[in-house]
């Protein structure tokens, strides 16, 4: 190829620049309005040419026209993924908030219905091994809470403050079994004792021949000077009572949901 091209190399620029100076006359005879015979056939000989640089230009135009465009559309679409997620997380917020309010009004109509102070807290940690069931709130004895005081929330109780530090408290969930509160049945009036057993809560100390069904009501006695009379523990859902034995077996499961626990209630006595 190299060859062929040394050897007519100046048979090949004599012709480009031939070409290149017709299509020039060719160009500037279109603004003429006569022509001459000479005129018109050079036009006819690079008619060709012209419409085939005419086409190649098109193209050439084409092609940058629609990168153009595809480079704007792609920056249109990243500004609106980037405007969607904002959107997204906006409206993620605004769901929690709802949800927030919702529960924080929950609270509120259960501290009206209350003849006690109570000092709403936050659950800022939890206890996740499997021996003890324990949660931290983030008020302490700066607000006023105590070792002993009552903890619960809209759904019902949650257990007991077991120890105070300036900004926080440790509160013993009625799950852990080393919790125990004076019960009743509120439908019967059955007394006992619910006991924590890590995800439930047993009924001890209920007679066999004490009318209790699944789906009672169980409540605070009162009994025992930590939980006032009457809050709510949770249901029966388990009764079994024996041919022999003093006492049946009763499982109650607690209102509170232990794995949601975000806002709580400290309980005091009003002074």
């Amino acid at each position: 190829m190299r060859e062929f091209f040394s050897k007519y190399r100046v048979l090949f620029l004599t012709s480009v620049l031939l070409v290149g100076a017709l299509l020039m006359y060719s160009a500037n005879l279109r603004k003429r309005e006569h022509t001459s015979l000479f005129e018109k056939t050079v036009l006819t000989v690079t008619a060709p040419f012209h419409k085939s640089i005419d086409l190649a230009w098109e193209s050439v135009t084409s092609v940058v026209e629609h990168y153009l465009w595809l480079v704007e559309t792609a920056k249109e679409n990243e500004r609106l993924r980037h405007e969607n997620l904002l959107l997204r997380g906006e409206l993620d917020n605004l769901r929690e908030v709802k949800l927030a309010n919702h529960r924080l009004r929950r609270l509120l109509d259960f501290k009206d219905e209350q003849a006690l102070r109570a000092l709403p807290a936050q659950v800022i940690a939890e206890d996740a091994s499997s021996w003890a069931r324990t949660v931290v709130i983030d008020k302490g004895t700066t607000a006023g809470v105590v070792e002993g005081q009552p903890v619960v929330n809209a759904e019902g109780v949650v257990g007991r403050v077991i120890k105070v530090g300036p900004e926080e408290a440790r509160v013993l969930l009625i799950t852990d079994a080393a919790s125990a509160m004076a019960a009743l049945v509120q439908r019967t009036r059955t007394r006992g004792v619910c006991r924590g057993r890590g995800n439930s809560l047993t009924l001890d100390f209920a007679l066999r021949q004490e009318d209790i069904e699944v789906g009672d009501r169980v409540v605070t006695s009162g009994m025992g000077g930590v939980f006032p009379k009457g809050l709510f523990i949770g249901e029966v859902v388990r009764v079994v009572r024996g041919d022999y034995g003093l006492f049946q077996s009763v499982e109650v499961a607690p209102a509170a949901d232990f794995s949601r626990l975000e806002e709580v209630l400290v309980l005091s006595e009003v002074e």
